[in-house]
């Protein structure tokens, strides 16, 4: 069973439109609505793998009311912390092309009392699972120590530890060395303070976070793939992509795959390469099925291609 965190969730509206044309009346080809924030997705991916999962979350207001019926209907348990202010509301809108233009609401402000509920609602909910995995950024009146807290108590209880976050937050939790932690290419950069232009560049960013605390490292690129980096040696997998509809939600996709298989090695990363390849390829925030994946078109190999320059260079 995987248990995910999520502090700040959210509804997503994602709208999928011929052009983004700013200034005019755009009518769109089709929308959905989503329960959203990254652990939200990493309890969706694995829900929709046939995985046992747990939400715990935040929620206020008619949105969050909302998000807990959409996960419901999803099959999805949830572990509400009623929390004073209004869950936050985002738009997507997606072009044929596969630009992506997200505009993020800030969401409430947690107090003292709230933020303490969400990590014992953790703590009372977390016996007999396998991970788990907190995600997204931290709302107002969180501190970045407090994923660190987090870490920290886990690993006191036995629990093992996927962190994907950024900024302060992950600098800070670095320090009670989480199980994995999963940042994407800008983040990565972010970390170690400087651009990223090539995948070796990434490998050595990602060999620093483990010398940080990290004990493994799972490092999304975009287009040209995914990184490992743990105990067991430095990994690299990519899988082809006919055409990318979307790409909200697929690095969380990408972290559950890793999870339900196991959450580290070869195969896991495998996995976590097939999800996100079959996520961006589903409207909005859909999250991959048995059916959608492609394991056969996925590589894995041990020779680092280091001096390929990354598609999408991090600064």
């Amino acid at each position: 069973m995987i248990l995910t965190l999520t502090p700040n969730p959210s509804l997503d509206r994602t709208y999928e439109v011929p052009s983004l044309d700013r200034g005019e009346v755009i009518r769109a080809t089709g929308d959905r609505m989503d329960p959203g924030g990254k652990g939200v997705n990493v309890s969706r991916a694995v829900a929709a793998a046939g995985g046992a999962t747990l939400a715990v979350l935040p929620l206020g207001g008619a949105p969050g009311a909302l998000v807990a019926q959409l996960l419901d209907e999803q099959g999805i348990e949830v572990a509400p912390v009623p929390v004073a202010g209004q869950t936050r509301s985002n738009i997507a809108v997606a072009e044929p092309d596969g630009t992506l233009t997200k505009i993020n609401a800030t969401g409430p402000e947690l107090t003292a009392a709230e933020a303490e509920s969400l990590l014992s609602a953790v703590r009372e909910r977390s016996g007999g699972a396998d991970w788990i995995a907190c995600c997204g950024s931290l709302p107002r009146g969180l501190a970045p120590s407090w994923y660190a807290d987090l870490v920290a108590r886990a690993h006191a209880a036995g629990a093992r530890i996927a962190l994907d976050t950024s900024g302060p937050a992950l600098l800070a939790a670095l320090a009670e060395r989480p199980d994995v932690v999963k940042p994407n290419a800008e983040e990565l950069a972010e970390a170690v303070g400087r651009p990223l232009t090539t995948v070796g560049d990434a490998v050595k960013a990602a060999e620093e976070l483990r010398q940080s605390g990290a004990r493994a490292v799972l490092a999304s690129l975009g287009a040209d793939g995914q990184l490992l980096v743990d105990d067991s040696g430095t990994y690299f997998g990519s899988a082809p992509v006919d055409a990318v509809r979307s790409n909200v939600g697929a690095g969380d996709a990408s972290l559950a795959g890793f999870l339900v298989a196991g959450g580290s090695g070869a195969t896991a990363l495998a996995s976590a390469v097939a999800h996100g390849a079959a996520a961006v390829q589903l409207p909005g925030s859909a999250m991959p099925t048995p059916a959608d994946l492609a394991p056969a078109a996925v590589t894995v190999t041990t020779r680092i291609p280091l001096d390929r320059v990354l598609t999408e260079p991090a600064s």
